[in-house]
């Protein structure tokens, strides 16, 4: 990047990495850094921006990782074409209340097409699979587990018989956010015998729709499940969210990392 001013220094504080590679990222969606043009080596941006070669070297793989820049062997890090932007979240955003929420809102929105999609397309095995994840999700909330997975897999079932590869794909995506989302609205329900109850009965109707072929009854079954399991977390004690609702709100954040668990 010749010819251009050093980059400020970073000052102390957490996410060092991310705060590096949206500068980075800053410049380069600007034009200030064109595509082709080689970024500063390591140790020249760490130098510049007053931060370790650790702290680059992750900011730099984050640039990659949404395609914004490549290395090229024994040459270094170029700067590539502009495209659109992956979708992405700031993982920040990702520790309250009110986000759990607002991820429970997309899955309302998503959820009540697949299950209208799914009431119109379903053969008898895709109805045998969503009733077998009830079950399979009633035996680990009765074996004491917390039925994260298994909650997922319902409405994973509910998609596959939606036959849509691109809702399907797009739930995948999201699947990283929405587990962690997951987590907490069972958490909080586990703590209430109505709210799991509620649950139970939500699953059921969604089900009893979809085998009768019903889609807008599975629609409006699958909208009343999210709306519910908003009113459910509005619902929860405050000491649920000063307390187990608040680490597992920030364990969002692990579930946006690249391999995590889904």
């Amino acid at each position: 990047m010749s010819g251009s001013s050093p980059f400020p220094a970073i000052a102390p504080g957490a996410r060092l990495s991310e705060r590096v590679a949206d500068t980075l990222s800053a410049e380069i969606r600007s034009g200030r850094l064109r595509p082709g043009d080689k970024l500063p080596t390591e140790p020249e941006l760490a130098e510049q921006f007053s931060v370790s070669r650790t702290v680059v070297r992750e900011a730099v793989s984050r640039l990659k990782s949404i395609g914004l820049v490549e290395s090229r062997q024994g040459s270094g890090v170029y700067v590539l074409e502009a495209s659109i932007p992956p979708l992405s979240f700031d993982a920040s955003y990702a520790v309250s209340k009110e986000a759990v929420i607002q991820m429970v809102e997309v899955r309302r929105a998503l959820e009540a097409e697949v299950a209208g999609l799914a009431a119109q397309r379903r053969t008898e095995a895709d109805v045998q699979a969503i009733r077998d994840a009830i079950t399979t999700l009633d035996q680990a909330v009765q074996a004491g587990g917390d039925g994260v997975r298994e909650d997922v897999a319902f409405h994973r079932a509910i998609a596959e018989a939606a036959k849509n590869p691109f809702l399907l794909s797009t739930l995948q995506y999201l699947s990283r956010f929405l587990h962690g989302a997951t987590r907490v609205t069972r958490a909080n329900e586990a703590r209430r015998g109505d709210f799991a109850r509620q649950v139970r009965d939500e699953h059921e109707a969604i089900l009893a729709a979809i085998e009768d072929q019903d889609s807008a009854a599975a629609r409006a079954a699958a909208f009343n499940h999210m709306n519910n399991a908003i009113r459910r977390i509005e619902e929860a004690d405050p000491a649920f969210w000063r307390q187990e609702g608040a680490v597992l709100a920030r364990a969002l954040m692990v579930d946006q990392a690249p391999g995590a668990p889904r």
